[in-house]
């Protein structure tokens, strides 16, 4: 599929990379201990599939009054990041993102999750039938009338073979977003334009009503390119949804629209469309 390319000059990216900054909610200089209790972590070890992988959890329990966020936070929200480079006899792992909720705070719109959540894991080890060393670094974002940074440091062996499904994994499962086919999407369509600073995104997905005020996440599927929150409207059978592109070092980048990931998050349910056409 083709691909539509940006270039951004060096002022523009010096612009770009204040964009960036900007959309990240300044935090506070706070020690790091203070906020050891917001959050807790535990690893479930879940079961072997089939067809050799894992499928464990991490648990992330959350103090009263204090959220974090999923993959893509919204403007005020700080992306979670998981460092996988100290794990041991582990090829692969895909994550599965429950379903978030959309908060506002001081008009700021944010993505994410309060009092706890499951993210399934499938876990593809390098060598087959030996133990799997989870050792992880999580960085993330929690706020409640602050938002800071924080890191978990994770360090389990997987070692319990067993096939019985894990409840807490199987419900997480469960609250994922909407395929395209069964949320009846009829068509998922982009058109993107340069503007001065990178490249504007007009989404428009043909589905019924998801319930409620519908919220849209466009996610370019291309590593530093920051997207601005999606001014998000209905027009009949159609979500459309129009978002800002930019580079944070102000080079060039590409779109393939294969990539492209729409999330619409309603009131009943959310729907996940995985790639858009020309149109």
């Amino acid at each position: 599929m083709a691909q539509t390319v940006i270039y951004t000059s060096m002022k523009q990216s010096a612009l770009s990379i204040a964009a960036v900054l900007t959309a990240i909610t300044a935090v506070p200089s706070l020690a790091q201990g203070r906020f050891d209790d917001v959050v807790k972590t535990e690893v479930i070890q879940g079961w072997d599939l089939p067809d050799g992988r894992r499928l464990a959890a991490i648990r992330l329990s959350l103090a009263p009054g204090w959220k974090t966020y999923w993959r893509a936070p919204g403007d005020a929200g700080i992306p979670p990041h998981f460092d996988w480079s100290r794990a041991r006899n582990i090829g692969a792992v895909s994550l599965t993102w429950p379903t978030p909720d959309v908060h506002t705070q001081n008009g700021m719109r944010s993505i994410g999750y309060t009092d706890q959540v499951v993210i399934p894991m499938h876990i593809t080890p390098s060598k087959p039938g030996k133990p799997m060393r989870l050792r992880t670094t999580l960085s993330m974002g929690v706020c409640s009338d602050v938002c800071i940074p924080h890191q978990v440091s994770i360090n389990t062996l997987l070692d319990s073979p067993d096939l019985t499904p894990t409840p807490a994994i199987v419900a997480a499962l469960a609250d994922v977003p909407y395929s395209e086919a069964e949320a009846e999407v009829q068509a998922a369509t982009c058109q993107l334009r340069p503007t001065e600073h990178g490249m504007q995104i007009e989404a428009r997905v043909t589905l019924p009503h998801t319930g409620g005020t519908e919220v849209a996440v466009i996610e370019p599927g291309v590593p530093g390119v920051w997207v601005s929150e999606a001014k998000t409207s209905r027009t009949g059978d159609t979500v459309v949804a129009v978002s800002e592109m930019m580079h944070a070092d102000g080079g060039a980048f590409a779109i393939d629209r294969s990539d492209v990931r729409i999330t619409i998050l309603g009131g009943s349910y959310a729907v996940d469309v995985r790639g858009c056409t020309a149109g």
